[in-house]
């Protein structure tokens, strides 16, 4: 990362049984009444969170992965970040029509990512049902961002961002 980025750990929440079942529980409380059909996962750190997610739901995991890690025909979006550029990739035949999608990921900071995630997913024919998020870095304004264009968005903590 460039000079004044500064990044959260998640590392002891997750090292927790105890509390990485209820981190998860309560991630997922506002989205319980929704109908959900799958929960993406942005790489890497939203796949822990994720994949519980979509356990507790009873719904598929949908790996959103970085470039040239999915073994199949992808979609491909390239966005940028506060440090840099990146991309996501999803299978072409992960998503239909009828698929609402919680996206999932540890943190959310400006909102690149997460924008980049729904319009991948969207593309893909997915609705998006909301984002979750461990971590908000509130200062930074993503959620907000994200609650302006209309996406419900959740967090279970708030940090300022630097």
């Amino acid at each position: 990362p460039k000079p004044g980025i500064q990044f959260r750990d998640i590392t002891p929440l997750i090292k927790e049984p105890e509390m990485l079942k209820l981190s998860v529980r309560k991630l997922i409380h506002p989205f319980l009444n929704e109908k959900l059909t799958a929960v993406a996962g942005m790489e890497a750190r939203g796949f822990i969170f994720g994949s519980l997610a979509a356990w507790e739901l009873g719904v598929s995991f949908i790996p959103l992965r970085k470039p040239n890690k999915l073994p199949y025909d992808v979609e491909r979006l390239s966005y940028d970040l506060e440090y840099g550029s990146a991309a996501l990739e999803i299978h072409v035949d992960a998503l239909g029509k009828s698929d609402r999608v919680l996206l999932v990921d540890d943190l959310i900071a400006t909102g690149g990512s997460a924008e980049a995630a729904a319009k991948l997913v969207e593309k893909s024919g997915g609705k998006i049902a909301g984002f979750i998020f461990v971590i908000n870095l509130y200062d930074l304004g993503g959620i907000k961002k994200l609650q302006e264009k209309g996406y419900k968005a959740h967090s279970l903590i708030e940090f300022p961002g630097h």
